[in-house]
């Protein structure tokens, strides 16, 4: 015998709601853009570059070493990804001017812009000490599980925790979002 009601008549919907905000029903949302993704060879910026481009997007790399962004746009590529890449350094004016002129060149223009680092005179030896201050950090076992219950997820983040909002950000399905924060914190108690 076959029960329905009112939470029968809810499956339904509610599947159709879950297979749609998965992207089951939807693919490639970002087809035909062209995202240029800063500071995007490792990390978080890797991590949101492969999911541009997965997503749809032809993607622009970019890294202060050509042999990073020979490294990501290999392995992307590799992945059947529509990328490529150049050495792009943000502090430095000449850098940016040809990081762009290279995805209009290539692409026709830009329709999307993730920058991952702020053009700061002070970067380079801010980024050294964050960059040494985390590793530290995360080889402390004791620390780490002592920040997991701080967080209502009980792990820690990962680049591609941040990567699928990224990409949300840039689609159509958001565009009736604006002057909002979202914050990727695990149910870290955040305020801004």
């Amino acid at each position: 015998m076959h029960k329905t009601g009112l939470l029968g008549l809810c499956v339904p919907a509610w599947n159709s709601v879950r297979m749609a905000s998965s992207g089951m029903t939807r693919r490639d949302p970002l087809a035909n853009k062209v995202a240029l993704v800063t500071a995007s060879t490792d990390g978080i910026g890797f991590a949101i570059a492969r999911r541009l481009a997965q997503d749809g997007a032809h993607v622009v790399v970019s890294s202060r070493k050509q042999q990073n962004v020979d490294q990501a746009v290999a392995t992307l590529q590799g992945e059947g990804l529509s990328v490529t890449g150049t050495v792009c350094h943000v502090g430095k004016a000449e850098d940016r001017e040809r990081l762009v002129a290279m995805a209009v060149k290539l692409h026709g223009g830009i329709d999307i812009l993730v920058s991952n680092a702020a053009v700061n005179p002070f970067f380079g030896s801010l980024m050294d000490i964050t960059e040494e201050v985390w590793d530290k950090l995360w080889m402390d076992k004791e620390k780490e599980e002592r920040m997991k219950q701080t967080l209502q997820i009980r792990r820690l983040g990962e680049p591609e925790d941040c990567a699928g909002i990224v990409s949300f950000l840039c689609s159509e399905d958001a565009s009736y979002i604006t002057g909002e924060t979202v914050v990727v914190g695990g149910g870290t108690p955040s305020r801004l």
